[in-house]
């Protein structure tokens, strides 16, 4: 095996030189541009770009219209609600009048002494209540 010299200034210059040379020829052999096909390629690339937009945007149009539903649904069950409340609390206040009006029949059919029977039963309950006191 032969010993390794150190190579010169020039013959450095020569390689880097015969290096250049090839990658030029390197670069010229390549084939020329082909415009149509450049051309094919942006067209197929903007048709990918435009059909991942529309999915994009069907995908969000999806979403904002179950998110809608679901708020509609609530609104629909919120008023659901209130109106069985309302029901509830009509219901309740129709058996209060129907007590009372019931209350001031039966008080027009007493005889005085239901009456006075009445009245003492009130005041033995105010009684009562004063004596826990």
């Amino acid at each position: 095996m032969p010993a390794f010299t150190n190579p010169g200034f020039q013959e450095r210059q020569a390689t880097a030189a015969r290096a250049r040379g090839a990658a030029l020829a390197k670069f010229l052999a390549r084939p020329p541009v082909d415009e149509a096909l450049m051309a094919e390629r942006a067209a197929r690339r903007r048709a990918r770009e435009a059909a991942d937009a529309e999915k994009r945007a069907a995908a969000r149009r999806a979403r904002e219209e179950a998110e809608e539903a679901k708020r509609e649904q609530e609104r629909q069950a919120a008023a659901a609600a209130e109106a069985a409340i309302k029901a509830a609390a009509d219901a309740v206040a129709q058996a209060r009048a129907d007590a009372a009006a019931r209350r001031v029949e039966e008080r027009k059919l007493w005889t005085e002494e239901d009456r006075k029977a009445a009245r003492d039963a009130r005041y033995a309950a105010r009684k009562a209540r004063k004596t826990r006191r």
